[in-house]
């Protein structure tokens, strides 16, 4: 049975490029649109400290959120009874993705010509498109893959997720956002293009992926190809109860996707409340370079794609609970340090001009650590559906997700309105989020605490022919 199902890598590596793109766009986003938003609130009420206003950019970044919350699921319900020649899946990933691109790169240029509602607009439209393929997408994933096998191949998406968000980041590096806003004069005046090739570069790469994606993966002939093998991966599933097509779903495993989702949503909560503000942590709290974000991303990043690479691996020997339960344990150890140092080495922590090395090292570890997280707990999900619902369940998920990216700006924002608060709270807001989400996560069962015989992470990298 060992040699039964084995991982395809080349196809895994192509549906990668669907989250290539996703995580490109996202990371472009986030690291530029709430400094966007703090100096156009800024500007149109007089207001010469950026933090009395991040309650505003909360706000926007949450309704943004909340669409993304609602249409998650409705995408993937619709996608998993769609049918067509090319698919039920590639027909939103294809007009998603062209109108993603299109509008893009418009909201710098509302920005640059100080339009703040054209840009607020565009912001929302891009979200509701990046939706619309963002879910039938991933589910691309778990619809060609065996249950068993896909935190492995999880693990393989998103590292063709990061490789997408390491390109936006390195643009990041060389086109400093702080440059362009330190420039002297009406900001018509400065070079446009400092804050466009980074979103133009984001458009152009995301229609090339989805390209590549189209061009070689055929949906439908895959589908059946891979029959046999779907069917053996729901016998070899983790679960106690197996998921059945033609019942709902029982008791435990209902108990099961709402623990999964509510401790989803705790650490959604932390982690992205610290990207959402990360920026403005660096520029006004720091006055450091906005530059040193991207490298400290990338610090991050480089921790990420190792523990994509042996996550499977680590499920394999720990089961998924337990990798994620480790997960979420190392990154609260991580934000715990920056917390300490923050309190311990004050001059490094505010109006310093300097972003502190330790700062790397801690997003290295966070970084690893959220990636055993993540590339376990989706497929732990998808586990509880049959192949009929993949696309709902994804839904769910991601979901759970942006409920908690709707919830954790705004809340964060508020809390930088109390006095005597600053950016220096992130990293305790941060703790107290994740040590919920561990609490939770612990009190999953209905899964099998006994290791897998089938080979995982890197042990099969040689096994495709």
């Amino acid at each position: 049975m060992e040699n039964t199902l084995k991982l395809n890598l080349k196809r895994t590596f192509i549906i990668g490029f669907a989250f290539f793109g996703i995580l490109l766009l996202w990371q472009v986003y986030d690291s530029w649109c709430p400094t966007f938003l703090s100096e156009q609130f800024a500007r149109a009420f007089s207001i010469e400290d950026p933090k009395e206003v991040q309650y505003l950019v909360g706000i926007i970044m949450a309704l943004d959120n909340l669409a993304a919350l609602i249409l998650l699921p409705i995408f993937g319900s619709l996608s998993d009874k769609t049918k067509t020649p090319i698919g039920k899946r590639m027909p939103y990933i294809l007009v998603g993705t062209f109108v993603t691109a299109v509008l893009f790169p418009f909201i710098p240029v509302f920005f640059h010509y100080n339009n703040i509602v054209g840009m607020i607009i565009f912001m929302a439209l891009v979200v509701i498109f990046m939706m619309m393929y963002r879910n039938p997408a991933v589910s691309l994933m778990p619809d060609m893959t065996p249950k068993p096998l896909r935190s492995k191949a999880n693990g393989i998406i998103n590292i063709m997720g990061y490789i997408g968000g390491f390109f936006a980041t390195i643009v990041g590096v060389f086109f400093v956002l702080t440059d362009y806003l330190s420039k002297e004069g009406s900001w018509a005046f400065n070079n446009i293009w400092v804050i466009e090739v980074p979103f133009l570069l984001a458009s152009v790469l995301m229609v090339i992926s989805c390209l590549v994606l189209f061009f070689t993966i055929k949906e439908n002939k895959i589908a059946e190809e891979v029959k046999e093998e779907m069917e053996l991966g729901e016998k070899l599933s983790e679960l106690e109860e197996k998921a059945d097509d033609d019942k709902p779903l029982s008791k435990n495993n209902k108990i099961m996707l709402i623990l999964i989702l509510v401790a989803e949503f705790f650490w959604f909560m932390a982690d992205n409340g610290i990207a959402t503000f990360m920026t403005n942590y660096t520029v006004y709290h720091l006055n450091a370079s906005s530059s040193s974000t991207m490298i400290n991303t990338i610090m991050g990043g480089v921790g990420s794609v190792i523990g994509f690479a042996i996550g499977g691996l680590i499920a394999s020997k720990l089961t998924r609970k337990w990798t994620v339960v480790s997960g979420l344990g190392l990154t609260f150890m991580a934000y715990g340090l920056w917390a300490i140092l923050n309190f311990t080495l004050p001059e490094f922590a505010y109006n310093s001009g300097v972003f502190p090395v330790y700062l790397y090292i801690i997003w290295f570890l966070k970084g690893f650590g959220m990636s055993l997280v993540h590339v376990n707990s989706y497929p732990m999900v998808v586990e509880l559906c049959s192949s009929k619902k993949i696309g709902k369940f994804t839904g769910y998920y991601y979901a759970s997700s942006m409920a908690a990216q709707t919830v954790t700006p705004i809340l964060l924002g508020s809390i930088l309105l109390i006095p005597n608060f600053d950016f220096g709270v992130l990293p305790y807001y941060a703790l107290v989020c994740l040590v919920i989400s561990l609490i939770i996560f612990l009190f999953i069962k209905n899964v099998k605490n006994v290791k897998t015989t089938f080979k995982t992470g890197l042990e099969a990298l040689g096994d495709n022919d």
